[in-house]
């Protein structure tokens, strides 16, 4: 199975319009489609070509948090990419005034904001480093703390990331 990329995730809610206003006021997507009197909806991130790319599904507001990794297995993150520095910067900022934030690590290859949404599921907005500025010592080792500022001077705010290329190619 040669997959290419990630299409989409879905994911249950407690409501709907909550989650829709976090992905959109947060992190800029779209609403693409509503169904079920507003108790789903599918949105479509700002550069993607995807039909969309995340589905959600509004379970109600008894719904208990999700205890995947703490008590049961299940899913613990997504993660986008972002095309430079400069946005994951700005991105950052916009999760921590959101209150979101809760977490910021350097893996060598990628460069990771770890944030949460109203329902408290996690999710990554990483940027890669590129295919020609990969070294055997990036190589994903360990976990650092992430600062932007330091890597935007050492690759440039405005360098296109990797593009789904976290491993340097074999020789």
């Amino acid at each position: 199975m040669p997959v290419t990329r990630m299409n989409h995730a879905v994911l249950y809610v407690r409501q709907v319009s909550r989650t829709v206003a976090f992905y959109r006021d947060v992190l800029d997507f779209r609403v693409v489609a509503e169904m079920a009197g507003g108790r789903a909806a599918f949105l479509q991130a700002p550069a993607s070509t995807n039909d969309h790319d995340l589905g959600l599904f509004e379970i109600g507001a008894s719904a208990g948090a999700s205890q995947a990794g703490r008590s049961t297995v299940g899913l613990y993150h997504i993660a986008w990419e972002v095309d430079t520095l400069n946005e994951l910067d700005r991105i950052a900022g916009t999760l921590t005034t959101a209150g979101a934030l809760v977490g910021a690590s350097d893996h060598g290859t990628t460069k990771s904001l770890y944030a949460k949404d109203p329902d408290g599921i996690e999710f990554e907005v990483c940027w890669l480093v590129p295919a020609n500025r990969l070294t055997p010592e990036l190589a994903m080792v360990g976990v650092a703390p992430l600062d932007i500022a330091s890597e935007k001077q050492r690759y440039g705010g405005t360098t296109p990331g990797g593009v789904g290329v976290s491993v340097p190619a074999p020789v």
